[in-house]
């Protein structure tokens, strides 16, 4: 099956209900939710509805019993929350979210200290194999100094090419992996190469699990040229982005602080994902992207 490619994105407010289930038109491919972080923001304030349950209710339909358990299955909000600051309104300000994939690594404990001391918060997509299952103390740290905790599944397999239990068991494994060590479970998950269907959106849902893509690439997996990745940073970056790069690189961190000025020298406010939906609340099954 070619690489699938997502419909465009759900207007905000207007149509919600008729965009509901987006269709992909690439060789049968099924569809998949999918919208942008303004919108989102925009339908939670003008009071659509935080949830497809909500939406879906409205139009007459329900969801399975594994969805609605898979999200409350989380926790409240107030629970998993950290000591990230939550008076930063991105309807207000000009806001670019921050992530970090496939750590956390050897890189990771200097980009801690990095973000510590530029007092930003980021979110963490992280790998189970080699990276949670060998280094708690780093997730702990994460967690205790109000990164977001997220998934990134557990070996990197591309999600659209396993059987649905496989599937399953690459993100649920990273999920109860997480748990274990900080007590919480990610809300959020990067499908790897970002590659994602209807089964991997349904298998999200049930799980509690939003789906995170981005807009910014350094293709820091490429070169370990930290002015290179500096630079094209800059260049794709706009408000409400989503900025992707990877802690295990180690042209990465040596980036992190001339991105980090640059960005502030333009005005911009360095949040965590769910930072940049809110008020809205991550949506269990959504794809987010710019």
């Amino acid at each position: 099956m070619p690489k699938k490619k997502s419909a465009p994105r759900r207007p905000a407010i207007s149509g919600l209900l008729a965009a509901t289930s987006l269709v992909l038109a690439l060789s049968g491919c099924a569809a998949y939710d999918v919208t942008a972080p303004a919108d989102a923001r925009a339908e939670a304030s003008a009071g659509q509805g935080k949830t497809k349950d909500t939406r879906l209710a409205a139009a007459g339909k329900t969801v399975d019993e594994g969805g609605k358990s898979g999200a409350q299955g989380n926790g409240k909000r107030e629970d998993r929350q950290d000591t990230a600051r939550s008076d930063i309104d991105c309807r207000k300000a000009k806001c670019v979210a921050l992530t970090f994939d496939a750590g956390p690594s050897e890189h990771t404990p200097r980009l801690l200290d990095i973000l510590k001391k530029e007092k930003v918060h980021a979110t963490f997509f992280m790998l189970g194999k080699n990276h949670v299952a060998d280094r708690p103390a780093d997730v702990r740290r994460i967690d205790a100094e109000g990164h977001e905790l997220a998934n990134h599944t557990w070996s990197h397999q591309v999600l659209t090419d396993l059987a649905p239990e496989e599937a399953r068991k690459e993100l649920s494994r990273t999920q109860d992996a997480v748990e274990s060590i900080t007590g919480k479970k990610p809300r959020l998950m990067r499908p790897p190469q970002g590659r994602t269907d209807e089964e991997v959106s349904r298998i999200s849902r049930e799980l509690g699990l939003a789906q995170v893509l981005w807009s910014v690439t350094a293709k820091d997996y490429q070169t370990d040229d930290s002015a290179l990745i500096t630079e094209r940073v800059l260049e794709q970056t706009e408000r409400d982005g989503i900025i992707l790069l990877h802690d295990i690189y180690r042209g990465t961190v040596p980036a992190v602080p001339g991105i980090l000025a640059k960005l502030k020298q333009r005005g911009y406010t360095i949040v965590t994902v769910s930072q940049l939906l809110s008020p809205a609340e991550p949506e269990p099954g959504m794809v987010y992207r710019p």
